[in-house]
């Protein structure tokens, strides 16, 4: 199997950690982009299988182009019979990454039911129902397995016209913890990471007038936003045994933000 470029240079600079996922497969959802780009590519460069689902061709496209080794799935997760049909082929997974997410701000008042749905059918049906079809085979193996939901913190801090991503991400947190508790006696452990705003390529365009982002970072002890690769080592930790017993918490990382 073709592993991904710089997978020694991803050793020795991540090498303190010593996590190793071969023999693992691993799924990752919103892997096109972003956080689950990254994750996919540190999960292959472990040595895990990877499997990518994305809604678009072209993402995943350069993704393998990137790293030949990983499995690519094109389906909406919104579409529930069609993330059915698509996963059925995925084989085992051992290790889940619900990234997959959108998010479509507005004020209260403004909010319509279409952009309510579709939030909640991403950022919450979604991350139920792939978890579901994931860990019905774990459980089904009896060899356990690890899901990390990528969450965030506005789950737990309001946020001026974030009604609805406020209330997915609320929603998603409470989801980690009642799967924890429900798959936890089948050795499944459920845990989320809630983010900060994170330098992807969309958080620098969302987050480049320097007056929105002072505002921001000022409320953030450490004072500054966080990288991708901060976000990618807490989901590697969550899902490695590095952290076999910790289950059902929500990770901040967010520099000290909802400590405020």
């Amino acid at each position: 199997m073709q592993r991904c470029a710089h997978s020694l240079v991803f050793a020795r600079s991540h090498g303190s950690m010593e996590i190793s996922f071969a023999g693992k497969r691993a799924l990752v959802t919103g892997a096109g982009k972003g956080i689950g780009r990254a994750t996919a590519l540190a999960l292959a460069r472990c040595g895990a299988g990877v499997t990518a689902v994305t809604r678009t061709q072209a993402d995943l496209d350069s993704l393998v182009m990137e790293c030949p080794s990983i499995s690519p799935v094109c389906v909406d997760l919104a579409d529930w019979e069609a993330t059915e049909a698509a996963l059925r082929g995925a084989g085992p997974v051992d290790l889940l990454v619900n990234n997959a997410a959108c998010a479509t701000l507005q004020p209260f008042l403004d909010v319509t039911p279409e952009q309510f749905d579709e939030s909640f059918n991403i950022n919450v049906k979604a991350a139920l129902h792939v978890s579901q079809i994931a860990a019905r085979g774990m459980k089904a193996r009896g060899t356990g397995g690890s899901i990390v939901n990528v969450s965030s913190q506005a789950s737990q801090c309001a946020l001026r016209d974030h009604a609805v991503y406020c209330s997915t991400k609320g929603a998603l947190d409470m989801l980690t913890k009642v799967m924890a508790l429900e798959l936890g006696p089948h050795q499944i452990r459920v845990n989320s990471v809630n983010p900060t705003v994170v330098m992807t390529e969309m958080g620098r365009l969302g987050w480049s007038d320097p007056g929105k982002a002072r505002a921001m970072t000022a409320r953030i002890p450490l004072g500054r936003f966080a990288e991708v690769d901060d976000v990618v080592n807490s989901i590697l930790f969550l899902l490695s045994d590095k952290s076999a017993m910790t289950n059902g918490v929500t990770l901040p990382v967010d520099g000290g933000f909802l400590a405020c």
